[in-house]
């Protein structure tokens, strides 16, 4: 591995001020925004949520499957074709390994595509969507879930085993296919290229619990990073720029 270190910059308004977009009874874990300027939250407690950005109203977008309550949902990708994939992580783990992974069509069917999953969190397709990543936190590695002709899930395999820390969180992808992992509990970001062989870390410059990451808009070289010890958004540039989830043509 080229090893290659990432100093992040704290990133803000600029003098350090947010401003709060919304406020509802929930916990909020992952965020994607549609490409009809829709965000759809992935919520612990409530399920796949909708947060209307003029008014900062939030409602249920999808609150079970079919008759059955999620055990706490936990990220979402979108899929180029509009599909909506999440993880539904609960509490569980080795100990326990009944976590799933679903997907929503845009006419609302609900596809359980797999349940054994020891704390499915976060997720992305590859490069031309024949398959998903899948973040497994507690066996500290990310699946690769490939998809036959009809849709369905075949032959799940590890893409990437990693050690230390406390396993895998959010995921994205570059422009050529690499895949970004976001480590919590070690501090860093790994990069590796299409074949999932690690080109570089992009470590932390606050605490160790990396979680989560996006590529900026216009500049998909830039990359944002949360890290939930501090509470800080870092940010850092990157040599290859960021799949876009959908077309901005």
């Amino acid at each position: 591995m080229r090893r290659r270190r990432y100093r992040p910059n704290i990133y803000g308004s600029g003098d350090g001020e947010f401003s709060i977009v919304a406020e509802y009874d929930g916990w909020p874990n992952g965020l994607k925004i549609h490409k009809d300027g829709r965000i759809f939250i992935a919520d612990y407690k409530n399920g796949i949520m909708l947060l209307d950005p003029a008014n900062g109203k939030v409602t249920p977008y999808l609150e079970r499957a079919n008759l059955e309550r999620f055990k706490a949902v936990n990220d979402l990708f979108f899929g180029a074709n509009g599909d909506l994939y999440f993880t539904d992580q609960g509490l569980t783990g080795l100990h326990d390994p009944t976590g799933r992974v679903f997907r929503a069509d845009s006419d609302g069917h609900v596809t359980c595509l797999i349940d054994n999953v020891p704390s499915p969190n976060g997720l992305v397709m590859n490069l031309d969507e024949t398959a998903l990543y899948v973040a497994v936190t507690r066996g500290n590695c990310v699946w690769r879930l490939p998809f036959s002709p009809d849709g369905n899930v075949t032959k799940v395999g590890v893409q990437v085993q990693l050690s230390g820390g406390n396993g895998p969180d959010g995921l994205a992808l570059d422009e050529n296919g690499g895949l970004l992992i976001a480590h919590v509990g070690f501090g860093a970001v790994w990069v590796t290229d299409a074949r999932c062989e690690p080109r570089y870390r992009i470590n932390t410059c606050m605490n160790q619990h990396i979680t989560n990451m996006a590529f900026g808009w216009p500049d998909r070289n830039v990359i944002y990073i949360t890290e939930s010890g501090s509470g800080t958004i870092l940010k850092a540039t990157l040599d290859v720029p960021g799949k876009l989830m959908f077309s901005h043509q």
